[in-house]
């Protein structure tokens, strides 16, 4: 019974993205350390209920700028590009699950920072993307 039970809670968490949803609005609360963080909380989840039905972009911690640093350390010589397996594991890093195996790039093994960040942004917004995909 009791195990029953803690499999559909497991399989509740998962189907709505609560752990997920968890971890991005805590995520957020550390990071901006707002004075006010329940309306904090409630303007995130209002700007995630927006993104769900617009298509918009939403909440997320890593903004264009922090994506130029994380690729200025991945390529300390400037030249211009990484390896396919830098990329990997900085989006690895980054939390990405679901990375793109054939990004622009990839058959030289010279992935652009463009190509990085392209790719960086779209998998951060499927990651803060804590609902269903309508």
């Amino acid at each position: 019974m009791a195990a029953q039970r803690e499999g559909d809670a497991a399989d509740y968490l998962k189907k709505h993205k609560i752990i997920e949803l968890m971890e991005n609005l805590s995520g957020l609360l550390f990071y901006y350390r707002p004075e006010k963080p329940r309306e904090f909380l409630i303007e995130q989840l209002e700007q995630l209920k927006i993104s769900r039905q617009s298509g918009v972009k939403g909440p997320n911690l890593f903004n264009s700028a922090n994506l130029d640093a994380v690729f200025g350390i991945l390529d300390p010589t400037n030249q211009k590009y990484i390896t396919f397996a830098q990329y990997k594991q900085a989006l690895t890093t980054l939390g990405i699950g679901d990375i793109n195996e054939c990004p622009e790039g990839v058959n030289e093994d010279r992935i652009s920072c463009e190509t990085f960040k392209t790719e960086a942004i779209q998998g951060l917004q499927r990651c803060s993307a804590t609902y269903e995909q309508l």
